[in-house]
């Protein structure tokens, strides 16, 4: 029996550890790990006592997006997308509390998740990047999180580039709250957590609910026109060439 693609540790009271588990693919998000991810959210939300989600990795890296071995195949190219926008929206609109700890590389969707959380943390190695132009492809979706948690001319900088930025520049930006030692990811993570434990139950939640609703227009219409935009880049024959390219890279790099 394959080893389950995400862990979950509910062992420390109120919070939920969701812990991405595909290392040897730089835990990239395929069909299933995306439908069993919002899985676990839901049940975490059903649960009374839960009131905050870490997301995290095992491995060296954080995650590298969406797999672009599904991301090849035509027929799957509606199903990963809409995937990936509900668990964008799922950690977004959650009344639990998110804090991304990252560890190593956060890249494209995978830096999606970190940009969709309440709260990141990450450590003082690690770097972040959309190199979806690079792929010939579109940050469609991130694009939509990202004008949410920082300033529009950072969105263009780190969409047009596509360039990597280390976990110092990810601070300046906005992208991330906090840098930490590498040894230490673990524990500052777990105190942030508990540092939001401290907040009454009912305001920290509708600080939350607040602070969405004061969007002039809802994630859920972002993310429909961000859908299209995804879909008509994934099908293009830039993408087709980029994500091919990429794949034969990796398969030379593994030979």
């Amino acid at each position: 029996m394959s080893a389950s693609l995400i862990l979950v540790d509910r062992e420390l009271p109120s919070i939920t550890v969701l812990t991405f588990n595909r290392q040897e693919k730089r835990n990239a998000l395929n069909i299933e790990l995306m439908e069993e991810f919002c899985r676990i959210y839901s049940e975490s939300e059903q649960l009374t006592d839960q009131r905050v989600m870490i997301i995290k990795a095992a491995g060296p890296h954080f995650c590298a997006g969406l797999d672009l071995t599904e991301a090849a195949d035509p027929k799957l190219v509606d199903k990963s997308g809409t995937l990936l926008a509900k668990l964008f929206k799922t950690i977004y609109d959650s009344p639990l509390i998110s804090i991304a700890s990252v560890q190593g590389s956060a890249l494209a969707g995978g830096a999606g998740i970190v940009t969709a959380c309440d709260l990141a943390i990450a450590s003082s190695d690690s770097h972040f990047g959309y190199p979806e132009v690079h792929r010939g492809l579109v940050a469609a979706q991130v694009s939509t999180l990202l004008r949410r948690q920082i300033l529009m001319r950072h969105v263009r900088e780190l969409l047009l580039l596509g360039e990597l930025v280390d976990a110092k520049r990810a601070l300046e930006l906005g992208l991330i709250n906090r840098t930490v030692k590498a040894d230490e990811l673990s524990q500052k993570t777990l105190e942030m957590a508990t540092a939001v434990l401290k907040g009454a139950p009912k305001a920290v939640k509708e600080t939350k609910h607040l602070l969405s609703n004061l969007e002039i227009i809802s994630l859920e219409d972002d993310l429909k026109i961000a859908m299209e935009a995804h879909h008509r880049s994934r099908l293009s024959e830039e993408a087709k060439k980029g994500i091919n390219d990429f794949l034969e890279f990796n398969r030379g790099e593994r030979s």
